[in-house]
């Protein structure tokens, strides 16, 4: 997998941009602050609907413009497939998968990437909603339809804490007029919903772990060569046993869990109800790092913390390479400034057989040799070299900031539903540029039985559309325990 063609339109400092890619190395040069890493922030964003950078979309739209457009040619297995993103602030984000009119959520896995930046030291030394990130995002990046179930238990949190705060003896006080106070039986209901659904999301972060183990050591031990082991354990907010079950690694099926999280949240009905807020499931949840028997947040130094960061990412790279077939597109943004000569050699001896790496450096030296590829120099909102000979994509139109808006004048198609099954788009021959007449399963990544079961398990509505955030985080339990780790 490659992107072989980017364009951007009204996105962050570039008012237009048309760079050509190839498959290999490709690194971008200049000095800093004027636009490398928001030509990377692009690729992205078309693979994950969101930015590493901010929590919402609209500081990627250039100043002054209403919206944003950033569209790929994406070439898999020889075929290419074209998606458009429209980036509106306050409106719900359009998408496109050549030229049809899609929700946003259903291009995940179009394209797939891994993407390392200074932004990702917080793996190591964050908040535990940096490391649940981490897990959910490589989760969609393995199979695309758990957007929707990470969707769906945003949303039964949201309703299942409004309920709390409206049952709370502290705040029953402040509620309107005579209006009644949620039941036992109403609280039961969402709570059935919120461990049904957080129990198919806890399954699938632990599995993910057990998957990601064995890479993050091999990974760790070749990045630093150092003497301590990268651990990791999954820390829950069940209850007693079941919590230390967890954490020692023993399997459960997600109805366990669900059983499990049932079971937690009937014993802290009284604390829930004083603070009206959910303080059982898998938005509590951390990962701990730790470095032999230490845990890395404290007491790795600012290298063994980097090598931490950098060896997850490149876990991530290799669990997503043995799944798909194929390479993800990795993508280093200013990370060799952050590396001595030792760590640079061997992250270069690491990747530079990936099928595709976009690097990011202010200093073109940075670079080892053995990544050596296509240069591009940058100015402020301007790619110098490797800008393509022609004003649009070769063998697409150029960028059409109303196409989006044209779309909305012709009947709806039948919205398609990502949890039901893989869905399919036709593609191109990029060796003749013609349609291949074979359909593409964009959501590849394989079935789960877990996934969709039941009304909590479909699609009903998009709110992950409207901003990046909601494929970021969401899980918005903003109020934490004093000694949560997650207030500190």
């Amino acid at each position: 997998m490659y992107l072989r063609h980017l364009s951007l339109g009204d996105f962050r400092s570039y008012p237009s941009a048309e760079v050509a890619l190839e498959p290999g190395v490709s690194t971008l040069v200049g000095l800093n602050g004027v636009g490398k890493t928001n030509l990377v922030e692009a690729v992205g964003y078309l693979a994950s609907l969101s930015s590493h950078r901010v929590a919402q979309d609209a500081p990627l739209v250039r100043h002054g413009a209403e919206r944003a457009i950033v569209r790929g040619a994406v070439v898999r297995d020889g075929r290419e497939t074209l998606v458009e993103l429209e980036i509106v602030p306050g409106r719900a984000n359009r998408a496109r998968l050549n030229r049809t009119a899609l929700r946003p959520r259903e291009v995940l896995g179009t394209l797939r990437t891994v993407l390392f930046a200074p932004e990702d030291l917080a793996l190591v030394k964050g908040d535990p909603g940096d490391r649940r990130r981490f897990l959910d995002d490589l989760l969609v990046s393995r199979q695309p339809r758990w957007a929707g179930v990470r969707s769906d238990y945003d949303k039964i949190l949201r309703q299942r804490n409004a309920l709390l705060r409206a049952a709370s003896p502290a705040r029953g006080s402040r509620r309107r007029g005579h209006e009644p106070a949620p039941t036992p039986e109403t609280l039961e209901v969402w709570d059935d919903h919120l461990a049904l659904v957080g129990g198919q999301l806890l399954y699938a972060r632990l599995r993910l772990l057990r998957d990601l183990r064995p890479l993050l050591r091999e990974a760790y031990q070749e990045v630093s060569a150092a003497v301590g082991e990268a651990r990791t354990t999954y820390r829950s907010s069940l209850e007693g046993e079941a919590a230390a079950a967890v954490e020692d690694g023993e399997v459960f099926t997600p109805e366990e869990l669900r059983d499990l999280l049932l079971a937690a949240m009937h014993a802290r009905r009284g604390n829930e109800l004083d603070r009206g807020v959910s303080l059982v499931g898998p938005h509590r949840d951390d990962l701990v790092l730790s470095l032999g028997d230490l845990p890395a947040k404290g007491y790795a130094s600012h290298g063994e913390s980097w090598s931490f960061a950098l060896a997850l990412k490149l876990a991530a790279y290799h669990l997503l390479r043995h799944d798909l077939g194929d390479d993800p597109v990795l993508i280093l943004d200013d990370v060799f400034a952050e590396l001595d000569a030792r760590r640079r050699t061997r992250l270069a001896g690491l990747v530079a057989d990936g099928e595709q790496v976009l690097i990011t450096a202010a200093v073109g030296d940075d670079v080892p040799e053995a990544l050596r590829g296509a240069r591009f120099g940058v100015r402020p909102g301007h790619v110098e070299v490797g800008l393509s000979s022609v004003p649009g994509l070769d063998g697409h139109p150029s960028l059409d900031l109303d196409a989006f808006d044209r779309d909305e004048e012709r009947p709806a198609a039948p919205p398609a539903d990502s949890l039901v099954g893989p869905r399919t788009e036709a593609s191109t021959d990029v060796s003749t540029g013609e349609p291949t007449g074979e359909p593409e399963d964009v959501t590849a990544g394989g079935g789960d039985p877990t996934v969709g079961t039941g009304a909590v398990g479909r699609d009903v509505a998009d709110d992950a559309s409207t901003t990046g955030a909601a494929h970021r985080e969401g899980h918005e339990d903003h109020e934490h325990r004093p000694d949560d780790e997650d207030a500190r």
